[in-house]
């Protein structure tokens, strides 16, 4: 969201329509897509932010426990809210407060010296504080002016100049009728004026990165009395309706399909919205906007309920459970929970790793944020990239990135003197779609033929590459090795007799 705002796209994509980003050692994406050491939780995580070197996280859950621990082993309890190492993952066991009910939204001020918390709590270590709290990230106590009594529950937060925006489920706000969204100053915690009097809850806010307006995404079909399904554009000073053109990129309910808008992106000049649909086909993707014109850049119609967006080095990542992608993968290919997206057209970028999905909402991710040059995701899920880990992750730019799959056997042919063929399929990277190949003869693996070649988990073509000078009546052992700038991984022999 704006508030996580890092870098402003430059010139335009490469090959497979992808921007260039700040590389990780090795990858093609800014991050890569091996998990780093992080702690754990016993349920789901909801609400994120990263400031001042830690991640600030919160939930449904009531432990903690280190990265490898088997669930219900090795806990320290934490109530619904907990912070860790930005840099190591581990918990931060200085700040420690204990919740009376679910948190929900998390956000940190401009200069990272505040973090403000939205849920169903309504007591902060015996303290009164109606559904949001704030604190300090110096010293992790409690911040006394900001405590407006909020009568239900605050699902989203967002910060614009010296506003604290926040929507969700509520009526009131400090007894004044406030229906789902409302603003507190952050000077001194006293309620504005902004009121776009939503009819149903609102799941998502944002604010552009210049405080021009706000924006709302929920289940309403009305703000401030006028028509406007999902998604709304308001002034950020009084909540007045703003015109949105791009708002046509929501279908309208009807008996088979409601679409609403689950997270909002703000990124110098485009916002991004994600959305969840129900009912078979029906709109679960992302959509991109121009802030200034409010006119609609790109639409894409991945399905598969998409929860959450954070923008890293001038990539879009997404959370998700995508099953069909158009012009890239199809129902088959199995659940991907999390991807890459171009910020430019919407296609999808060379980033690859996964997560599972675990009770209670059987989703996977359900929220993200990035401290600059790190991802983090919380969720439901109970693994990552196939290994125990459950409910929070983060993914870096140090290290080699994911290596390669191991090539398969090649396929060999010798039909002209002195020349061996040898064919294989391309293998997979998760945070490379470029990869380097190899053709490797005898045992002392004499590179003999070199080729790059790209290649997805939706669409792996085949290769070729040829020995021009194989010794002609011998019979030659070769294999194929796969290099993606770092890591370099060698498949097994095939053996031929060389014409």
């Amino acid at each position: 969201m704006g508030r996580r705002l890092l870098a402003v796209l430059g010139a335009a994509g490469l090959a497979f329509g992808l921007i260039p980003a700040p590389p990780a050692v090795s990858t093609g994406a800014s991050l890569t897509a091996v998990a780093g050491s992080s702690w754990q939780t016993d349920a789901s995580v909801l609400g994120l932010a990263v400031a001042k070197g830690k991640a600030y996280v919160g939930g449904r859950f009531t432990k903690v426990r280190p990265p490898g621990a088997a669930a219900g082993t090795n806990q320290t309890t934490r109530t619904y809210l907990a912070a860790f190492d930005q840099t190591t993952g581990a918990l931060d066991t200085s700040f420690n407060h204990t919740l009376n009910g679910f948190v929900w939204a998390i956000v940190a001020s401009a200069d990272g010296s505040r973090v403000y918390v939205g849920g169903d709590f309504t007591r902060v270590d015996g303290q009164v504080r109606n559904r949001i709290a704030a604190f300090d990230t110096a010293t992790g106590a409690l911040v006394p002016t900001i405590k407006p009594s909020v009568s239900y529950r605050v699902k989203a937060l967002a910060i614009g100049g010296t506003s604290l925006y926040f929507g969700g489920s509520f009526g009131l706000v400090n007894n004044i009728a406030r229906n789902r969204a409302a603003a507190i100053s952050t000077v001194n915690g006293g309620l504005l004026p902004w009121n776009p009097n939503a009819d149903a809850d609102v799941y998502a806010i944002d604010a552009a990165d210049d405080n021009s307006k706000v924006y709302l995404g929920g289940t309403f079909a009305k703000v401030g009395g006028v028509n406007r399904w999902a998604v709304a554009s308001v002034n950020s000073s009084t909540g007045a309706l703003l015109p949105f053109a791009a708002a046509s990129a929501v279908p309208l309910p009807t008996s088979g399909c409601t679409s609403r808008v689950k997270d909002i992106e703000t990124s110098g000049n485009r916002v991004y919205f994600a959305n969840a649909g129900d009912g078979g086909g029906c709109f679960d993707g992302t959509w991109a906007a121009d802030v200034a014109t409010g006119n609609l850049v790109w639409k894409n119609t991945c399905l598969g309920a998409t929860e959450a967006l954070t923008m890293v080095n001038g990539w879009l990542f997404k959370g998700s459970h995508a099953h069909s992608c158009p012009g890239a993968f199809s129902d088959g290919t199995g659940t991907h929970f999390l991807l890459l997206q171009n910020p430019a057209n919407g296609s999808l970028g060379p980033w690859f790793p996964n997560t599972n999905a675990g009770p209670p909402t059987l989703v996977g991710p359900l929220v993200s944020a990035t401290g600059g040059s790190d991802l983090w995701v919380g969720g439901d899920f109970t693994k990552v990239n196939g290994v125990g880990q459950q409910g929070l992750t983060r993914f870096t730019n140090l290290g080699n990135g994911a290596a390669p799959l191991g090539p398969v056997l090649p396929t060999l042919s010798s039909t002209t003197v002195g020349q061996v063929k040898a064919t294989v399929q391309t293998s997979l990277d998760n945070d490379d779609i470029t990869l380097t190949y190899r053709l490797l003869r005898g045992a002392t693996n004499t590179i003999v033929a070199t080729t790059t070649a790209n290649s997805t988990f939706w669409s792996r073509p085949t290769i070729t590459l040829t020995d021009p000078n194989a010794p002609s009546g011998t019979t030659q052992m070769y294999r194929i090795e796969a290099y993606d700038g770092h890591n370099a991984v060698r498949g097994g022999y095939s053996t031929i007799t060389v014409r």
